[in-house]
This record gives structure tokens, C-alpha cells and sequence, in this order.
């Protein structure tokens, strides 16, 4: 089975969406990557348990591959060391996983757009056997991938209040919209139980970049994310990016920012990240997700 890694929700779309300079060229190799058994080992193997039915728990084995969906955001943490770190892995402990680095959705097809509502459109409201908009279902992505880790690009943070009739079908970005989406794709993730998916708390964007309350609103809704729609037990994880890149503000941090105008991660706070983030994929591959660091910390 292979193992479909970060799916980056990638920017599109009105409040300063991101642009398409690091992820149009977006490589669709499969580098061979590894897992870091520093951590824990699980006490079960996956050896005797068809893949099918093997729990969230449960270490997937040295060959899992991964699919990361990705955009501009995404592309500077994949560029700030992750191919490297798992070539290293791999060597050092034996391993066989591969990272495979896909745009998503991309310009060409669905659109460059990748907040809670694209990834309901194309998951859930267009689920099937056939490509939407020349974009892949999950039904296509998880026989080829064990692991599917996705995520939001920092016009995600744009969220503006509530109106009081939320709406599973809207595209416009508020807290109540995010979370009947959410809880829809929470319900379609588990119906692949043999797969592991791996979202990102989003993109933050730069105090320039937006308002006090619209940040404020980005960072309840993704400490939403991480404490009640995430759950322990099931096949889903969270890499808490936002946490990184804010350091428990509500902006991205002008430090860890391209610049104080411009809120995709500097290159080197992508270095710092890129580590964190193939750590937190190899935790979630040995079956320790629920029991590691969101951050990979």
C-alpha cells in the first residue's frame, strides 16, 4: 500500500491568495524516503494484519508511501529539506518510504483553490471512481497511497464572522462554514480506515496581511481543529503548522515570514520547518500520531 503524505490545501482564490511561483512546477517523482525510529516503537506490527485492518496504532510498515498535495506554502517546506531528510532516514534505519510531492488542485484543473470547502467539493459532494474537475477523488488516491496529509494555504486565515445560517455548499470563508466541511471530510476520511490522513492547521497570514479580528477568528477555529475535531483512535492527524509559524500568536511571525508583506515562510524558517514535518509523518506511519507532538517537536 502506499502512503499518501501531505495533501497541501493550497491558496487560491480572493484575500491575498498565494501565487503559483514555487508548486506549478511541482514534481510528481516519487522520492524514496524513510521513517525516524528514535521515538517509541509500537508494540504491534502490522506483519500478520491484512492491511485493511490494521488500526491507527499500528506501525505500517518500512515501505509506506506518501502523496504530498501541495501549493506555493507547501512547496517551501517540501524545498527547505524534507526529500533530503527521508533519503537520510532511509539510509540510517533500513527504510523504504517514498514522499511523492503533487500540486493540488492545480491551476489547470479544478483551480488554484484549496480551503475546507475545495476539498469537501472534490471529496465529498463529487466523491466517486472518476477525477472532478481533472482532480482526483479519494476513491482514486487511496489505493495508490497509505497516508494522505493535506492542508490550507494562508488565505485560509481570511475568515470573516459568522452569519448565523452556516452553509456546507458556501465558498465564502467563515468559521461555521469551516466546520460543517470539516466535519463532513472527517466523515469521509474514516471511511477509508486502511489509509492514515495527516491535515495541517493552516497558514497563518502576516500581521500586515490581515486584521485583529479575522486572526483571531483563524486561530479559534484551528485550535477547533486540534482539540475537538481531531480525535484520538481514529486514522486522522494533525501537523500543527500554524502553532510553528505563529509561536502562539494569532499572525505568522514577521521573523519566520518572506517579509512582513508577504506571508509565505522564509527560507529559513522553511529549514526549521521541513524537519518537523517529516518527523510527524514518520510518528504518524509507526502508529504513534495520537501519542507525539502535533508539531513533530
Amino acid at each position: 500500500m502506499t502512503l499518501v503524505a501531505a495533501l497541501c490545501l493550497a491558496c487560491g482564490g480572493g484575500g491575498g491568495g498565494e501565487t503559483d511561483t514555487a508548486t506549478d512546477s511541482v514534481q510528481d517523482t516519487i522520492t524514496d524516503t524513510a521513517h525516524d525510529t528514535t521515538a517509541d516503537s509500537p508494540a504491534d506490527t502490522p506483519a500478520d494484519t491484512p492491511a485493511e485492518e490494521i488500526p491507527p496504532g499500528v506501525d505500517m510498515g518500512p515501505d509506506t508511501t506518501v502523496v504530498f498535495l501541495h501549493h506555493s506554502t507547501g512547496g517551501c517546506i517540501w524545498g527547505g529539506g524534507v526529500p533530503g531528510w527521508f533519503d537520510d532516514y532511509n539510509t540510517a534505519h533500513s527504510t523504504g518510504y517514498s514522499v511523492t510531492e503533487v500540486a493540488f488542485p492545480s491551476s489547470d484543473g479544478y483551480g488554484w483553490a484549496n480551503y475546507p470547502y475545495d476539498y469537501w467539493n472534490i471529496w465529498v459532494s463529487h466523491a466517486g471512481p472518476d477525477p472532478y474537475m481533472t482532480e482526483p477523488t479519494l476513491e482514486i488516491l487511496t489505493p495508490d497511497y497509505d497516508v494522505v496529509v493535506f492542508k490550507h494555504c494562508f488565505p485560509v486565515s481570511s475568515i470573516g464572522p459568522d452569519t448565523g445560517s452556516p452553509d456546507i455548499a458556501s465558498s465564502t470563508q467563515t468559521d461555521e462554514n469551516y466546520r460543517l466541511q470539516y466535519q463532513a471530510l472527517k466523515d469521509k476520511l474514516r471511511s477509508f480506515p486502511s489509509n492514515r490522513f495527516i491535515v495541517w492547521t493552516g497558514a497563518a497570514l502576516t500581521a500586515a496581511s490581515t486584521t485583529p479580528d479575522e486572526a483571531a477568528r483563524a486561530r479559534a477555529f484551528f485550535e477547533w481543529v486540534k482539540t475537538t475535531w481531531d480525535e484520538p483512535g481514529d486514522n486522522i492527524f494533525v501537523w500543527d503548522f500554524f502553532e510553528l509559524e505563529t509561536e502562539g500568536g494569532n499572525t505568522l511571525l514577521d521573523e519566520h515570514a518572506a517579509s512582513p508583506d508577504d506571508s509565505h515562510p522564509s527560507d529559513a524558517f522553511s529549514a526549521e520547518a521541513a524537519p518537523l514535518f517529516s518527523q510527524r509523518i514518520v510518528n504518524v506511519i509507526q502508529g504513534l500520531g495520537d501519542s507525539t507532538s502535533l508539531t513533530g517537536e
